[in-house]
């Protein structure tokens, strides 16, 4: 028996980077965090800890700030792609090179009906997403949103499931349903117009959740993820993970009020997960773009 070094990278975590833009009196504000890792041959920094072909993630931390003014961040997908590049193509001994960005949102504050021009406001806890890989002459964009908490007061089913002896859920034909969605989609290529397809995206999701008379959930990620196919030809693939956000209907009748569906105890935890992939039965093979990032199923 031999014992071997396997697949392998490294890189810096979370590095926070806000870009202000100050061309104008009406400041524009960009607020994300970026992960790097870089992939090559780095077997002796292991082996023996020779770091000679080791790029330091401190240097990786400055090039997300160097790049944040010198390339500015528009659209995270282009920062990301711009970075992934640098480090494939400027550093010699990195082979490949993967860029996570989530991009955190803000509105301007209204002071008497108008949009401030320097003063923003944080919206709720909505993340866009994107995981760009490089490797030698080829990329992958994989893009989405995470923490999207979505509800619908009825029009939501669940019946007909299978039963044993330790099974206690009742059947329903009218409940809340309510999920943190998160959702990722792969791109087929790169030339993309990044900020109009998520918008696009993202309003497809929302429609189709609200539309679809739901009678499971993983019914309703099917009819989302069969629009976004449908709507959007630059997508390959969609892959969700939706907890289930359990609402219960409080027995209020040791009080004598009858409770028609109105006050409900929400639940966090346990939950359940539902997970699916919705793709195209012609789509190409997605080489690295899922690897080390969350595929879901």
């Amino acid at each position: 028996m031999s014992i071997v070094l396997g697949p392998n990278q490294y890189g810096k975590a979370e590095n926070r980077v806000v870009r202000i833009y100050r061309d104008t009196p009406r400041h524009e504000i960009r607020d994300v965090n970026v992960s790097t890792s870089l992939r090559g041959d780095f077997s002796a920094a292991h082996l023996t800890g020779d770091q000679a072909a080791v790029l330091p993630t401190d240097t990786q931390k400055n090039t997300c700030y160097a790049y944040a003014k010198e390339k500015g961040v528009g659209a995270i997908e282009d920062y990301a792609l711009a970075l992934a590049r640098h480090f494939v193509e400027d550093v010699a001994p990195v082979r490949g090179a993967r860029i996570e960005v989530d991009e955190y949102f803000w509105d301007r504050i209204e002071v008497d009906g108008r949009p401030h021009d320097h003063s923003f406001v944080r919206r709720g806890q909505e993340i866009r997403t994107t995981v760009v890989t490089v490797d030698d002459d080829r990329e992958w964009v994989v893009s989405g949103l995470k923490d999207l908490v979505v509800l619908k007061s009825t029009g939501s089913e669940f019946r007909g499931f299978l039963t044993d002896r330790y099974t206690t859920l009742r059947e329903t034909t009218d409940r809340i349903m309510a999920t943190s969605l998160v959702a990722r989609w792969r791109y087929r290529d790169t030339g993309i117009d990044w900020d109009a397809t998520y918008a696009g995206i993202r309003a497809v999701l929302l429609a189709r959740f609200a539309e679809v008379h739901s009678l499971a959930l993983q019914q309703t990620l099917w009819e989302m993820g069969k629009a976004v196919l449908e709507r959007f030809d630059a997508v390959a693939e969609i892959k969700f993970s939706a907890p289930n956000k359990h609402h219960f209907l409080v027995d209020l009748s040791p009080f004598k009020v009858d409770n028609p569906g109105e006050v409900f105890h929400a639940d966090d935890r346990p939950y359940g997960l539902i997970q699916a992939t919705v793709a195209r039965d012609d789509a190409e093979d997605p080489g690295l773009a899922w690897y080390t990032v969350p595929a879901f199923a």
